[in-house]
């Protein structure tokens, strides 16, 4: 009978457990679902994510500092989206999908694009080669040339005939 009354007093601190961590949890959420005024959203939560977007209609133009109409209606669409609950990637995938991988201020690492993170690097280990066995080259010192005979060891028929040679310059 005892160990009745354990089990049902365990059983009932379960429950009790679980329904408040399940209320505390669905409060949790649906805050975290209602929506946010898009005017409380900052610039500055705009321009954190529009600076890693590029301008639609300007080339090479970050979005956070472009002032045509179409990059305001895109910062409008970011602030709206914060305001919606929507993360960082979230927005920026939703304007990839819209406008491709051009809108973005780093490219993805996929396709072609990958050079972009490869050669660079590469660039550089070569220039640092090239400089380390150029300064090596620098610091050898010089090997000394075979050294010519001197005049007084050559025979006199070679003499003349270099005489003779030079005469002909």
């Amino acid at each position: 009978m005892k160990k009745i009354k354990h089990f049902l007093l365990f059983f009932a601190t379960l429950l009790i457990w679980l329904a408040l961590s399940l209320s505390i949890f669905g409060a949790r959420e649906s805050a975290l679902a209602q929506k946010a005024d898009p005017s409380s959203i900052s610039d500055d939560q705009v321009n954190a994510i529009a600076k890693n977007l590029y301008c639609p209609v300007c080339e090479n133009v970050p979005l956070d500092v472009c002032g045509t109409q179409a990059c305001e209606q895109w910062r409008q669409v970011i602030r709206q989206k914060l305001a919606e609950g929507w993360n960082e990637a979230q927005i920026r995938q939703y304007f990839v999908d819209q406008y491709g991988d051009r809108v973005l201020a780093t490219p993805p690492a996929r396709g072609i694009n990958w050079l972009a993170y490869v050669v660079p690097p590469l660039v550089i280990l070569a220039g640092v080669w090239i400089l380390v066995q150029a300064f090596r080259s620098w610091k050898r010192p010089l090997t000394a040339s075979p050294s010519l005979p001197e005049p007084e060891n050559l025979s006199p028929e070679v003499l003349k005939r270099i005489e003779e040679e030079l005469k002909k310059r």
